[in-house]
C-alpha cells in the first residue's frame, strides 16, 4: 500500500467514525427527546417511562450509527478500489430500506403508544394500551435484531479476511 492510500485510508475512518457518531448521537437525541424519554418542556409523555425504553434507545442509536458508520466506510474503499469512476458495486437500497425500517420500529417501541398521532388516529387509546403497549418490547427486539442483522450482512461482505 502506497503512503498515499495508507493517509487516504485514515481520513476515510475518521469521516466514517464522525458521521457514525453524529447519526448515534442525533438518532438517540432526537427519539429520545420526541418521545419524553429525555425530559422537556415541549413534550410530556403520558406513558411511565421504563428501563426497556431507555434500553432500546440506546441501542437503536448505537446500531444506527454503526450502520452509517460502516456504510461510508465501506462506500469510501468501493470507490477507492473502482478509482472513483462514481459507479456502486452493489445497490443498498434494500438495505436502507430495512435499516430504515428498524429505525421507525425502534421508534414505535420508545414511543409513547397514546401519544402517537398516527397509532391515536388509527386506533382508540384503550386499544393502544391494551393491544399495543405489551409488545412494544418485542417491537423494540426485533427493531434492534434487524439493525444488528444488517450490519453482521454488511461486514461479513466486506470483511476480506472473513472469508
Amino acid at each position: 500500500m502506497t503512503g498515499r492510500g495508507f493517509v487516504g485510508s485514515i481520513r476515510s475512518d475518521r469521516r466514517a467514525m464522525a458521521w457514525g457518531t453524529a447519526t448515534g448521537v442525533g438518532v438517540f437525541l432526537l427519539f429520545g427527546l420526541v418521545t419524553g424519554l429525555i425530559p422537556n418542556p415541549l413534550y410530556v409523555r403520558m406513558v411511565p417511562r421504563t428501563p426497556t425504553d431507555y434500553l432500546f434507545l440506546t441501542l437503536t442509536a448505537l446500531l444506527a450509527g454503526i450502520y452509517i458508520a460502516q456504510r461510508v466506510a465501506t462506500e469510501v474503499v468501493s470507490t477507492e478500489l473502482e478509482g472513483d469512476d462514481g459507479s456502486e458495486t452493489g445497490d443498498t437500497s434494500g438495505e436502507d430500506r430495512l435499516a430504515f425500517g428498524g429505525l421507525v420500529g425502534g421508534f414505535l417501541a420508545v414511543g409513547c403508544p397514546i401519544c402517537n398521532v398516527v397509532l391515536l388516529t388509527l386506533f382508540s387509546s384503550s386499544a393502544l394500551m391494551t393491544y399495543f403497549d405489551p409488545l412494544r418490547p418485542l417491537l423494540g427486539a426485533v427493531s434492534v435484531a434487524l439493525l444488528a442483522g444488517l450490519i453482521y450482512l454488511r461486514h461479513s461482505r466486506s470483511c476480506s479476511t472473513c472469508a
